[in-house]
């Protein structure tokens, strides 16, 4: 969808649909109160006859309102002025383009970002207006043979500001939100995909293919017999049960200071799990496609570097494989040996994800990074320990998990930290390694977490479990694109660009 701001006399807007707010108790918005008086209160005798009352989430479509050029005036819900914050905004964001893009308005004038929201700055207004309406016109129809187009969707969305003062703010707001956005597109598309045209080779061509988009991004993809002369025997047992041969993606975006520390994401690239020889349950096992979403989420924070020309180094590794039952697969008991040298007694196949991601954390040292921030659909346990309200982090840096938190809370991504302490370190004792892969029943996601720790000695590093806020089940079954927000609001507070 195309993107503009305009400011000037809202009357005056010509659009083939004008959005404005109401709020609960009749209430019209400022910019509504402007329309009302061109119209001689047009809009107030509307609502005195019942048909809302500014409650959350209702609307009301009306044409030919007088005193306005727009063909239509759309009004939407707001609840009560004082509860009108960030969550309520993006909701109502939500809400109106998902009509009109349904509708036959193939353009629109949004007054809802000269809103007052609590808390909320017109940079974040503008960002968020755009990631809301994105999530709202995204389809995933790649797979789909027989694609009904809608007759007329929505493919221009003005947003309007009444004060030009704030223009250059609202301006970088809106071109952050569309990077951003672009990114989330790009990760639940990869996510979505199936395990047979989403492979990890599947993934390297992506790499490449977004690595001839911008001169900043160096990519380089290493081969199996590569990471066996580096001892990458933990990455490299889990891919012995697929036909499909592993690969380690690294993506270098050199947006800063040439000598300057890069930040590191390193994401969870399983583009299937089927457990191995600890094989899954049958029910929902399609579901592990999505075991890739923490490199799906590396992928799309890069491509939103790339398009926000972010003054940051950034360097994102995908170590991916598949994770299958085979005759060669690792079977519960045998020992691997990392990278690091430290050895690992495999008790569950199941639990691969720390296998790949521990050499990944090894072989990124070389780059002395400024923080590291490993993303991955690590524990089911994180997904009864959070749901999906909000992703797990540790880390054995308090300030980074500090930056995180923060950033997760202003974009409504949110993560909870959990603890990292040494006590949980005891569960992974084995009698046979260095340690086990698994540390029993309780604290399931903080021993994955422990597990991880051992191989980020060198750097300032934390670790986000998305297995309950990657993507969702049942009828709206699809990738959700998260962490990117987040870790994209990070990266943007490390280089100065938020605000």
């Amino acid at each position: 969808m195309d993107y503009s701001i305009k400011t000037g006399d809202i009357t005056k807007q010509r659009t083939a649909c004008l959005i404005l707010g109401v709020f609960s108790r009749r209430q019209l918005s400022a910019l509504a109160q402007e329309i009302d008086k061109a119209g001689k209160g047009a809009l107030s005798k509307i609502l005195k006859r019942g048909d809302m009352n500014g409650e959350s989430g209702q609307q009301v479509m009306l044409y030919d309102v007088p005193g306005v050029l727009a063909e239509r005036v759309l009004l939407i819900g707001l609840g009560k002025p004082r509860d009108f914050g960030l969550k309520e905004f993006r909701k109502a964001m939500t809400g109106v383009i998902g009509t009109l893009d349904k509708g036959h308005a193939i353009d629109a004038v949004c007054g809802l970002t000269d809103l007052e929201i609590q808390d909320v700055s017109i940079y974040q207004a503008m960002r968020d207006a755009v990631l809301a309406a994105e999530e709202a016109v995204y389809r995933f129809d790649e797979t789909k043979s027989d694609v009904k187009k809608r007759p007329r969707p929505l493919k221009r969305l003005t947003l309007f500001l009444s004060d030009r003062r704030r223009l250059k703010t609202a301006q970088k707001g809106l071109e952050h939100g569309q990077g951003i956005a672009r990114g989330i597109q790009l990760t639940k598309n990869l996510a979505n995909l199936p395990g047979n045209i989403c492979t990890p080779t599947y993934l390297a061509e992506q790499a490449r293919k977004l690595g001839r988009k911008s001169n900043k991004l160096k990519i380089q993809v290493l081969e199996e017999n590569q990471m066996q002369k580096l001892g990458m025997g933990a990455l490299l047992s889990v891919s012995r049960g697929s036909r499909q041969p592993a690969k380690l993606i690294i993506m270098e975006y050199k947006g800063g200071r040439p000598n300057s520390k890069p930040v590191i994401l390193v994401g969870k690239g399983l583009t299937f799990d089927a457990g191995g020889i600890s094989i899954k349950p049958a029910a929902a096992m399609d579901e592990m496609k999505y075991d890739m979403c923490g490199g799906a989420s590396v992928f799309g924070s890069i491509q939103a570097c790339v398009e926000m020309e972010l003054p940051l180094n950034v360097i994102g590794v995908v170590p991916s494989s598949e994770n299958l039952p085979d005759g060669d697969a690792n079977k519960p008991g045998d020992i691997v040996t990392s990278m690091s040298g430290q050895t690992i007694e495999v008790l569950n196949t199941d639990a691969e994800g720390r296998l790949i991601l521990c050499d990944a954390l090894t072989y990124i040292e070389r780059f002395e990074p400024a923080a590291v921030v490993d993303i991955a659909t690590l524990t089911g346990a994180c997904i009864v320990a959070l749901g999906d309200q909000a992703s797990g982090l540790m880390t054995n840096h308090q300030a980074l998990a500090d930056e995180l938190l923060a950033a997760g809370q202003q974009t409504g991504d949110r993560a909870w930290q959990l603890p990292l302490w040494d006590d949980y370190q005891e569960q992974l004792d084995s009698n046979f390694a260095d340690m086990a892969n698994i540390g029993g029943k309780g604290a399931g996601t903080i021993t994955a977490g422990c597990f991880l720790s051992r191989y980020t000695k060198k750097f300032k590093w934390a670790h986000l479990d998305i297995a309950g806020t990657a993507w969702k089940s049942g009828k709206a079954k699809g990738a959700t694109g998260r962490p990117v927000s987040l870790l994209c609001q990070f990266l943007l507070k490390r280089s100065g660009q938020s605000e």
